[in-house]
């Protein structure tokens, strides 16, 4: 009997010692509670882990930090902060497709020239077809006017000629606000990457921004 009595105290010794170590080898957690004060603890409450806390090893010393949860503003920040590396970053590529483009803003203002050039020739083009079409239907009303004074019918085929002729100058002069539209588009697009040009460079254009051949035509405008 006093052989078993020896083990099963031995065997509790055993298991009591090794509850023992279990505790001492479980995490603790250092926080501070709602009034600031610290606190030690193998658990921890949830407002507090928004706070921040701590994870102590079984020595006592902190193996982890946990940092508190962002404030509103904080993630606000982070998120405009975001945003303006983003558009740096977007800025940044513009930047070096505009360079592969244009080495000197001289360059985006001779490509802007022809453009202009190029769609004014155009515009030039149909407004030389309006005066054809013009033409045209200045001979048809003048001889549909001839008709009516002479008391005769004018026959529907000349009517419907002179409703196709006006429809024609109409579309065609929507077509040249268009093009004048464009233009105009054109030139604030090739402003800004001038201007760009101009702050990314550091050189300064040299040439006009006006292609010299409108500027007689401005000129015989005033």
């Amino acid at each position: 009997m006093t052989d078993r009595s020896s083990i099963r105290y031995i065997a509790s010794a055993i298991t009591l010692t090794l509850g023992i170590v279990t505790a001492a080898e479980a995490d603790m957690y250092r926080y501070k509670d709602e009034n600031g004060r610290p606190v030690i603890s193998n658990t921890i409450p949830q407002e507090a882990t928004r706070r921040g806390y701590e994870i102590l090893g079984s020595n006592g010393r902190v193996i982890e930090t946990i940092a508190p949860a962002p404030t509103a503003e904080e993630i606000a920040a982070r998120e405009a902060e975001n945003q303006r590396q983003k558009a740096r970053e977007a800025q940044h590529e513009k930047d070096r497709l505009l360079l592969k483009r244009f080495s000197h803003p001289d360059q985006a203002v001779q490509a802007m020239h022809r453009k202009i050039v190029e769609l004014d020739s155009l515009i030039q083009l149909k407004r030389g077809n309006i005066s054809v079409i013009s033409s045209q239907l200045d001979s048809e009303q003048s001889r549909a006017a001839n008709m009516e004074r002479a008391g005769r019918n004018i026959p529907e085929a000349s009517l419907n000629k002179i409703r196709r002729l006006e429809s024609q100058i109409r579309d065609i002069e929507k077509e040249i606000n268009a093009q004048s539209q464009d233009i105009e588009a054109l030139k604030a697009d090739y402003l800004k990457d001038i201007e760009r040009l101009e702050e990314i460079t550091g050189e300064s254009r040299t040439l006009p921004l006006t292609p010299q051949s409108q500027e007689p035509q401005a000129a015989s405008q005033n």
